[in-house]
């Protein structure tokens, strides 16, 4: 098989496979934001108002879904990289440089996730590309209109 053709095949794939990525990130944010707001998977849960613990297991949880079930997900991908980067700065960088010395992987690794589904959208397998109002390309169209010329 040519390397074309391989290309061609995984450029193909590309709205499924960031649709699997973009539920697998949204379940992950959503385990974190329950094991906060309500004290499961191990964890004891924050108590109710505590500042930026509990808000912010709100916040990760309500995203997550969002994100998981692929409504609203370009905004609730943009709050959720906003807060894991709020979360890296004030938490794990000051025990360190880089994420390995100060146990900040997570949140950079979430931060960089939702960015890069903020940028691309949900791609295929979500709720809003299943109501015909999302859009599920991962890059621009360039065939031209229906009827339109191509300039030369």
């Amino acid at each position: 098989m040519s390397t074309a053709r391989i290309s061609d095949r995984l450029t193909s794939r590309q709205p499924l496979v960031l649709g699997l990525f973009r539920m697998v990130l949204g379940l992950l944010f959503t385990s974190e934001g329950a094991a906060t707001v309500f004290g499961v998977l191990d964890r004891t849960a924050s108590p109710v108002g505590d500042w930026p613990f509990w808000y912010a297991g709100v916040i990760e949880l309500t995203c997550g879904v969002l994100v998981l079930l692929g409504v609203a997900t370009r905004g609730a991908a943009f709050v959720s990289s906003g807060i894991m980067a709020f979360a890296y700065f004030t938490e794990h960088q000051k025990d360190g440089l880089f994420p390995l010395q100060n146990g900040g992987l997570a949140p950079v690794l979430f931060c960089w996730g939702f960015l890069l589904i903020v940028f691309f959208g949900p791609g295929a397998l979500s709720l809003s590309g299943l109501v015909g109002r999302g859009r599920t390309d991962v890059r621009p169209s360039t065939r031209p209109e229906p009827g339109r010329r191509v300039a030369e």
